[in-house]
């Protein structure tokens, strides 16, 4: 519940003070004593607290999940492995694991809205592109996806220029020398979100040549996110895209 909805039970005498009060207190964060759960996030930022569930001890792991959903009624999970899904399954039955995307969700039934798309460089990008896409339509956005459209056969990216166009913001995913965000930039009106990948031989030095790239390039309206970072890049694009179609 938002804090509007205990003021309004309250005014209604649907509950009394001292249970408004805690709901209130609730409302802020949840102490579960190993986790303090934000759940109001929401009504402050526009969207739930999202679980990062690498490295995490499944006991933990299982009441986080089961508080949040329970809260939320739908909740989504990033950098999960498929034994945190087979466990996390066995007490929430329709929780969905997208393995490219290594992401959990369960998602309620929502309009996607506007219109972002998502390039990667190769196939091997497409994991991180996937965690951006998952983000993204978890949160509301429609998006289109064009895999495969490296510079290396530039004319294949090229080709979608006229989808390029009908984007309200763009995610560029690509390894080696991340040279596809300035191609994309230098082509379109809209922002361009370069995600550099960990993808490439000893001297991509794990997403660093990449992302030097990407914070370096001489095209205009790129913001990059860390590397790998899908998530980051959907979060904001999904931001750009409401936004773009009056949502606030």
């Amino acid at each position: 519940m938002t804090t509007k909805d205990i003021l309004e039970k309250y005014k209604t005498n649907q509950i009394d003070l001292d249970s408004a009060l805690k709901e209130i207190k609730k409302a802020n964060y949840e102490d579960l004593g190993f986790a303090k759960l934000d759940q109001n996030r929401k009504e402050r930022t526009g969207a739930n607290e999202v679980v990062f569930c690498q490295n995490k001890d499944n006991d933990f792991l299982i009441k986080i999940f089961k508080t949040l959903y329970a809260e939320n009624k739908e909740i989504l999970g990033t950098r999960a492995t498929k034994e945190q899904y087979e466990l996390l399954k066995q007490h929430i039955n329709n929780i969905e694991y997208n393995h490219l995307a290594k992401t959990l969700k369960i998602s309620q039934n929502k309009e996607l809205v506007g219109n972002v798309v998502i390039l990667t460089a190769g196939t091997a990008d497409i994991g991180v592109a996937e965690e951006a896409f998952e983000t993204c339509t978890f949160l509301g956005s429609h998006v289109e996806r064009i895999y495969d459209v490296g510079v290396s056969g530039i004319h294949r990216l090229l080709s979608q220029e006229e989808k390029l166009n009908k984007a309200n913001c763009i995610i560029a995913v690509a390894g080696m020398e991340g040279a596809l965000a300035s191609v994309v930039a230098g082509l379109v009106k809209v922002p361009v979100i370069a995600v550099p990948t960990s993808v490439g031989y000893g001297a991509n030095f794990g997403g660093l040549s990449a992302l030097l790239t990407m914070l370096n390039s001489c095209s205009n309206g790129i913001a990059t996110v860390n590397i790998d970072n899908g998530y980051g890049a959907g979060y904001l694009a999904n931001q750009i895209n409401k936004l773009a179609v009056g949502i606030k």
